[in-house]
């Protein structure tokens, strides 16, 4: 078997224009070889080839509109430029290879192609929709399929999209645009590749007076053997490590579920995935033995991360009145946690708003404005209450005008926050009801779970927060005083630390290593836009909205200042569940940050 190549044929004055579409929109359109204006022949790929001849159907356009089909095409060429493009029929030996099944192969069809809702990004005269193919793949086999296209960059690589096809646009599989219907099978997921058809699609939506391509399926056949997966794998670029080579493997990426409703995988590379593993094992330490290791469960962290990263505007919800017999009532545990995420979903471009209890909310304006003034935060962050008012209350507060299908959020994270137990209070620690001082937060989470596009997160670190109802059967049986304040409400996904604080740094840390991830970036852009590349300042904005010491500090002793207390010991000091700041507290932050950032810190 050899290697394929889709085609595109265009007037010499757009070739610069074509190329730059390439450059930009490299997952659908990766660039093999440009001809010489006039070449027929192309050296790199295929001795003796012509391309007027080898081809078995050509698709010929005028003024954008597809006016005629070929079997051979030996007209107008002087002044014409012949673009041969990567085609993902050369991976499809390879993952035969690898045990995956090929089902548009098995049922002896071709595979199905979809116009997307997803722009590619513009160059000159070019401009259309995404195009992928779509090949259902067993759940159980999606790391593999993943891995064996990761490794055939110019072959259209990893997949761009896996689960729901409506999250591109497509509202009928059964009507693909290109190709044929392709049939799932029991267990299959549909996965999606960026395909070469987008070439035809750029033809049409930019209207040259004269242009050629290939016949979707009737591909250019090279000289180069797909069984080797490096047979098409550029040489590095300066600074950026080549998929192909062994110390690279570990960013081959592995494929994650983050969402049932709507059906949604992730990526991310083998490195990101144990540096966040890492963070999940530091903010597990127990230093005030709780116990809490025993509520552990792998990977919460990365799976709430990879959500949140898809996640356009995302609800935080933090507040534990512990202290009931003091005013005000909070605890230093939750606050910081909450603005450090916020803190980091702004800076990557996310909407954040943070929701309080009606008594607390204009305390929390003010620690919030003092954090804008102390330089922890850069912008104020919207702060708003939940009313219980009625049976439908969380739907109106969660969609626009109680419409399911207009989410207002996409990702609601509770950190330290009093969660409702099985007979409707909510208690703290020692098993005191503080239900007089919570306002039903929880009705938001429960909510959301029958709200398709609104995923739920909980962090907490003693199991009585809003939640830890995911693990309630844990908590119940190996928690102090468990099936009293075992929360009941469930989240989408349950993060565990020794203090809850911690999760939300490790949090805040982990969107920062998927945001520095290549291939996590790759498919959350959908393979498009230069890749490889962050800009200078945007990479030093990052990194400056990560958590540090001094910004930890700053936020603690202005939670102090405004009379909050520590959790466990009720101290008004510089302490958060009992545990100083420094050095538990500090320590913690440093070693989040060498895992995020290397083994030396930048001075934030």
């Amino acid at each position: 078997m050899f290697s394929q190549a889709n085609v595109v044929i265009l007037p010499n004055h757009l070739a610069n224009d074509f190329e730059a579409f390439c450059r930009k929109n490299p997952a659908p359109l990766p660039l093999l070889y440009r001809s010489q204006s006039g070449e027929t022949a192309c050296p790199p790929l295929a001795r003796h080839a012509d391309i007027r001849t080898d081809i078995s159907q050509y698709y010929v356009y005028e003024e954008g509109c597809l006016v005629n089909r070929q079997t051979e095409h030996h007209g107008q060429w002087a002044d014409m430029v012949c673009f041969y493009l990567g085609c993902s029929f050369g991976f499809e030996g390879r993952l035969k290879k690898a045990g995956v099944p090929v089902r548009n192969v098995e049922q002896g069809t071709n595979v199905s192609m979809y116009r997307t809702a997803v722009p590619c990004i513009p160059a000159g005269v070019f401009s259309c929709p995404l195009v992928t193919t779509m090949r259902p793949i067993p759940a159980g086999m999606l790391n593999a399929a993943v891995e064996v296209t990761y490794l055939n960059p110019l072959a259209h690589g990893a997949p761009v999209h896996i689960g729901d096809p409506a999250l591109l646009g497509i509202q009928d599989l059964s009507k693909p645009d290109y190709g044929e219907r392709v049939e799932l099978q029991p267990g299959d997921v549909t996965v999606f590749w960026a395909c070469g058809v987008t070439a035809i699609e750029a033809i049409l939506s930019s209207k040259p007076s004269l242009a050629f391509s290939h016949a979707p399926g009737c591909m250019f056949l090279t000289d180069i053997p797909d069984s080797s997966p490096s047979s098409l794998i550029p040489p590095p670029s300066e600074g950026v490590d080549s998929p192909s080579t062994d110390h690279n493997l570990e960013l081959i990426p592995l494929c994650f579920l983050v969402s049932h409703n709507p059906l949604l995988y992730s990526l991310a590379s083998q490195r990101a995935v144990a540096k966040i593993r890492q963070l999940e094992t530091i903010i597990g330490e127990d230093p005030g033995q709780r116990g809490i290791r025993a509520l552990f469960v792998q990977d919460e962290l990365l799976r709430s991360c990879l959500a949140l990263s898809h996640a356009f505007s995302v609800a935080i919800t933090t507040g534990f009145p512990t202290h009931y017999m003091h005013s005000p009532p909070d605890e230093t545990d939750g606050p910081p946690g909450a603005i450090a995420m916020a803190t980091m979903l702004l800076s990557l471009g996310k909407q954040v708003t943070l929701v309080t209890d009606r008594r607390a909310l204009e305390m929390n304006r003010a620690i919030i404005d003092e954090a804008v003034r102390t330089g922890v935060l850069k912008t104020a962050i919207p702060l708003i209450t939940f009313e219980d008012s009625g049976p439908d209350s969380a739907l109106h507060f969660l969609c626009h005008h109680g419409d399911p299908s207009k989410p207002r959020y996409d990702h609601l994270v509770a950190i330290e926050r009093s969660g409702r137990a099985g007979d409707g209070n909510y208690y703290n620690m020692r098993g005191i009801n503080i239900k007089h001082l919570v306002d039903p937060i929880d009705n938001l989470f429960i909510a959301a779970k029958d709200l398709p596009g609104i995923t739920t997160t909980g962090i907490g670190d003693g199991g009585n927060e809003l939640g830890m109802g995911k693990l309630k059967e844990k908590v119940t049986t190996l928690m102090p005083n468990g099936g009293l304040i075992a929360c009941v409400v469930p989240a989408d996904y349950a993060i565990t630390a020794g203090v809850s604080n911690w999760g939300g740094y490790a949090v805040a840390c982990g969107l920062y290593l998927l945001h520095t991830c290549p291939s996590h970036q790759r498919y959350r852009k959908r393979g498009l836009g230069l890749e490889n590349t962050i800009p200078q300042e945007q990479l030093q904005d990052w990194t400056a909205n990560l958590p540090s010491v001094d910004k930890e500090e700053s936020i603690l002793s202005t939670l102090v200042r405004f009379g909050i207390r520590s959790g466990k010991t009720g101290h008004l000091a510089m302490e958060v569940d009992g545990l100083t700041f420094h050095p538990t507290h500090s320590d913690i932050i440093t070693r989040l940050l060498e895992v995020t950032l290397g083994s030396t810190t930048p001075n934030l």
